[in-house]
C-alpha cells in the first residue's frame, strides 16, 4: 500500500473543538429539568453505620431525595463475564465501612450548590470503630502467586561471585486528569442512557446492565470528549452506579461530578508496590540469576495485581528466573490500573538493580544490557516478532553522549553544577482487542467511519481518518469520524496502548468493502459509468474508480450519484490477541531511557535537565501524536520519580494531600528538555501496518533512569520513590 497519509504528522482533526469550546464533555451535558447529585463519603475507614439522619438535609431548599441503602432501589453485583470492575461490591450494598470516603449516601437536589449544603448536614453515626490498616510495609496476606519460574533460581544466586539484593519501594500514586469523573444518567422508564467519563464504551455498558439489572439494550453509553484518564477511567466506579439509580428512582436526569477530594478516595489510585530483587552474576557480567517478588496492596474486598513481574521474564536472558507477585489488605480505595502498570512500577525494581549490578561489577550499564540481550523469549519459549532493544540502547547511546560519561560519582560538573547520568531500558506488551469498524462513501465526496470506542485525548479521531484516508484516497480532512456511543459498532478499549493497533483490521476491512460496493455500483446499470465491465477490471484509487489498466477514471461519488445511491458503506471486524493462550509470537514494544539530573547541594535543588528516549513501536501512523504521547509520559515519569505520593492518615485512613496543592506533579517548570526518536521497524505480526501502541511506553523506565542518575550525581541510592530532598541530604 503506497503510502501518503500514513507517517504524516498531521495535527488533530478534533483540535478546533478543543481550542474553540465546542466540544462536548460529559459535564457539559444539561437537560432539561435535570437535577444534580452530590454522593456522602464515610468519615471512617474501618467501622459500619450505626445510623443515618437526613431529616435536616431533606427539609432544606431544594432537596428533593436523600438515598441510602434502604431506598435506593437494586444494585447488583457484575458477574466477572459481564467486563471489568474494580470495586465489585455494590454501592450502598451493606452498612460496613472499608475505607475512608467510601459512600454512605447520596443527596439529590435541584442545584449543585442545594445539594452541596445539604450533603453537609446529613448525620451519620458510626460504630465499631477501629484503627484503619494503612501500614506502609507490605507482607503478603495470602501465598505469593508464581508468575514464572525456569532453572534453579536459588542455587545459581549462592554460587555466583557477583550478587544484588535489595527492596524497591513505589508509592501509592493518584490519577488527577484535569476531567474530574462525572456521570450524567437518564432514564425513560426503560431506557437508560449514560453520559460518562470512561475509556471503555462497551465494557462500561456491559457492566452496567448487570448492576441494573437490565438488558445491555437498554443501556446506552456516549463520550464523545474524555479530558484524559490515566487508566482510572477504565472501568465503573459507585458513582456511576448511584447516578444511574437515582434517574431511575426519580425519572429525572441526574448530573454526578466526583469532587477533586474524592477522586483520591473513590476511583482508584495505583497501589503502593514493595518488590525485592535478587541479581546473581558472573564476573563478565553474564546473568546467571534472576529473582522478583513483588507484594501491591488492594481493598479489603477485591483481588488487584499490579503484576509488576510483567516484563521480567523476558526483556533480558538468564536461565534462572522466578517471578512472584502477592497481594497484603489495607482500608484504602480499591487500586486499579494507572499508566503503564504492572511494568511501569516493576520496572523501576529491576533497572535500578541492574544499575547497581553493574555498579558491583564495575561495568558500563548499557553494556550490561547489551551482554544479555536474548535471541527468544525464554519466559513463553517462542521468537519475538520485532526485537530492536539493541539498537535502542546504541542509537540512545549515540544521541546522549553516553561515551563521555565519567564513571565516578560526583565527577561531572558544569557551570558548577554537578551532573548525574543515568539509563534504563523498558518494554510495554502489544496486543490487539476485538474491534468492528463501519465506513461510508457518500455522494457529495466523503466519508464517514463510526466506531464505538472513544478518543481519550491520544489522537484516536485523528487516526481514524488518516486510515480512512490511505485506504480510499478521499482527503482526510474530508473523513468524519464518529466514535464514543455504545450503538455503534463494538471498538476496542482504551487501555494497554492497544486502540491503534486494534482499529487497524477493523477499519482497513470496512473501507475495502465500502470501495468494492462502490465498483459494483460503477458497473451496474445502464447509466453506469463502467456499464456491462467486470467488476474485477477496477480499482478503487485517489477517491475515483479507474481501470487497472489505466485512464482516468470517475470520482467515486459521480458514481454514486448517477445511480441515485446517497452512500455505500462496508464493515469490518478485528480479532483480539490479548491474552492468547498459546501466542506464536513474543510481541512487545522495546525502548531506552537516557537522563541528566542537575545537582546543587549548596541550595539543596534537583532537577532534570534533560532525556533522550528512543523507541522500537513498530510504525508510526502519526508521528506528531505519537511523540506528543511520549514526552506527556516522560513528565509524568518525572512526577513519579520526584513528587507523586499520596499518603495516608494512620488514624482515620484520610489521603491527607487529597489536592493538586499537597499532591505534587510535575509542571511545565519541572519538564526536562525531551529528544523522543522512533525506530522505524513495522511489525506485521500484530497488524498489515506494523503499528504498536506508545502511550505507555514512554513512562516506562523514566523513574529508574532518574535514580540511576541521580545516584550519579550524588552517591545517594534512593530505592523508595519518591526522590525527596531530604533523603538526600539526610545521606
Amino acid at each position: 500500500m503506497a503510502s501518503s497519509v500514513l507517517g504524516q504528522a498531521l495535527p488533530r482533526i478534533d483540535g478546533p473543538l478543543k481550542v474553540s469550546g465546542s466540544a462536548e464533555y460529559t459535564t457539559d451535558r444539561i437537560f432539561e429539568n435535570m437535577v444534580y447529585a452530590v454522593p456522602i463519603g464515610s468519615t471512617i475507614a474501618n467501622g459500619r453505620i450505626a445510623a443515618l439522619d437526613a431529616s435536616q438535609a431533606r427539609a432544606m431548599p431544594g432537596v428533593i431525595e436523600v438515598f441510602h441503602r434502604g431506598n435506593v432501589g437494586e444494585l447488583y453485583k457484575a458477574s466477572p463475564k459481564a467486563g471489568m470492575i474494580d470495586e465489585t461490591r455494590p454501592p450502598l450494598a451493606d452498612d460496613v465501612i472499608r475505607y475512608y470516603g467510601q459512600y454512605v449516601a447520596l443527596v439529590v437536589a435541584e442545584t449543585f450548590e442545594q445539594a452541596t449544603a445539604a450533603a453537609s448536614c446529613v448525620k451519620v453515626t458510626y460504630a465499631g470503630v477501629d484503627a484503619p490498616n494503612v501500614a506502609l510495609e507490605l507482607s503478603a496476606d495470602d501465598e505469593p502467586n508464581e508468575v514464572d519460574r525456569r532453572g534453579d533460581p536459588a542455587a545459581a544466586y549462592e554460587a555466583s561471585p557477583v550478587k544484588v539484593d535489595q527492596t524497591y519501594v513505589t508509592p501509592a500514586e493518584t490519577h488527577n486528569p484535569i476531567e474530574l469523573h462525572a456521570t450524567v444518567a437518564t432514564y425513560d422508564g426503560e431506557q437508560f442512557t449514560l453520559y460518562e467519563t470512561t475509556q471503555s464504551v462497551f465494557n462500561h455498558r456491559n457492566v452496567m446492565s448487570e448492576i441494573l439489572g437490565v438488558p445491555r439494550e437498554n443501556v446506552r453509553v456516549i463520550v464523545k470528549f474524555l479530558g484524559s484518564g490515566f487508566g482510572g477511567k477504565l472501568w465503573p466506579w459507585p458513582h456511576d452506579a448511584l447516578a444511574a439509580a437515582a434517574a431511575r428512582e426519580l425519572r429525572r436526569p441526574v448530573k454526578l461530578v466526583v469532587t477533586r477530594k474524592q477522586m483520591f478516595e473513590t476511583v482508584g489510585h495505583r497501589p503502593r508496590t514493595q518488590q525485592r530483587v535478587r541479581l546473581s552474576a558472573d564476573r563478565d557480567g553474564t546473568l546467571t540469576s534472576l529473582r522478583h517478588e513483588s507484594i501491591n496492596d488492594a481493598g479489603m474486598l477485591d483481588e488487584y495485581d499490579e503484576n509488576c513481574g510483567e516484563a521480567t521474564p523476558y526483556l533480558y536472558g538468564t536461565p534462572n528466573l522466578l517471578v512472584t507477585s502477592a497481594q497484603t489488605r489495607r482500608n484504602i480505595g480499591p487500586p486499579t490500573a494507572m499508566r503503564g502498570p504492572g511494568a511501569v512500577p516493576g520496572l523501576f525494581a529491576t533497572e535500578s538493580a541492574y544499575d547497581e549490578l553493574a555498579l558491583a561489577l564495575d561495568m558500563d550499564p548499557v553494556q550490561l544490557r547489551l551482554r544479555n540481550e536474548p535471541t527468544r523469549d525464554q519466559g513463553l519459549d517462542i521468537p519475538f516478532s520485532s526485537r530492536h532493544y539493541v539498537e535502542c540502547l546504541t542509537l540512545g547511546s549515540e544521541k546522549f553522549g553516553w561515551s563521555e560519561r565519567s564513571r565516578a560519582v560526583g565527577s561531572m560538573r558544569k557551570d558548577g553544577v554537578i551532573l548525574g547520568w543515568g539509563v534504563s531500558g523498558c518494554s510495554w506488551l502489544a496486543a490487539r482487542f476485538d474491534a468492528e469498524a463501519r465506513v461510508e462513501l457518500l455522494a457529495d465526496g466523503s466519508a464517514r467511519v463510526a466506531m464505538g470506542t472513544q478518543d481519550i485525548g491520544t489522537g484516536t479521531y485523528t487516526v481514524l481518518a488518516q486510515l480512512v484516508a490511505e485506504a480510499t484516497g478521499i482527503p482526510h480532512e474530508r473523513v468524519v469520524v464518529e466514535l464514543g456511543d455504545s450503538r455503534l459498532p463494538p471498538g476496542p478499549t482504551s487501555g494497554g496502548s492497544m486502540v491503534t493497533a486494534s482499529v487497524i483490521p477493523a477499519v482497513l476491512g470496512a473501507a475495502r468493502e465500502a470501495m468494492k460496493s462502490a465498483i459494483e455500483l460503477a458497473t451496474s446499470g445502464p447509466q453506469a459509468p463502467f456499464a456491462g465491465r467486470d467488476a474485477g477490471d477496477l480499482r478503487f484509487a485517489g477517491g475515483r474508480i479507474v481501470a487497472r489498466r489505466g485512464g482516468k477514471g470517475v470520482p467515486f461519488d459521480a458514481a454514486l450519484r448517477k445511480a441515485s445511491v446517497s452512500r455505500v458503506s462496508g464493515s469490518g471486524k478485528g480479532q483480539r490477541t490479548f491474552g492468547q493462550e498459546h501466542p506464536k509470537y513474543s510481541i512487545h514494544s522495546y525502548g531506552a531511557q537516557f537522563v541528566e539530573v542537575a545537582w546543587q547541594p549548596e541550595i539543596a535543588r534537583l532537577r532534570v535537565n534533560r532525556v533522550v528516549t528512543v523507541i522500537d513501536a513498530g510504525r508510526m501512523i502519526n508521528p506528531r501524536l505519537a511523540r506528543n504521547q511520549v514526552e506527556g509520559s516522560v513528565v509524568m515519569g518525572v512526577g513519579m520519580a520526584l513528587f507523586e505520593e499520596t499518603r495516608y492518615d494512620p488514624r482515620s485512613g484520610a489521603p491527607v494531600n487529597s489536592n493538586l496543592a499537597d499532591y505534587v506533579v510535575a509542571t511545565h517548570a519541572d519538564a526536562p528538555h525531551i529528544d523522543v526518536t522512533f525506530l522505524d521497524y513495522p511489525d506485521t505480526e500484530l497488524n498489515e501496518l506494523g503499528a504498536r501502541g506508545v502511550g505507555e511506553i514512554g513512562l516506562a523506565g523514566i523513574a529508574s533512569a532518574i535514580a540511576a542518575a541521580v545516584y550519579h550525581a550524588t552517591g545517594v541510592r534512593v530505592r523508595t520513590l519518591p526522590i525527596e530532598i531530604e533523603k538526600l541530604l539526610s545521606a
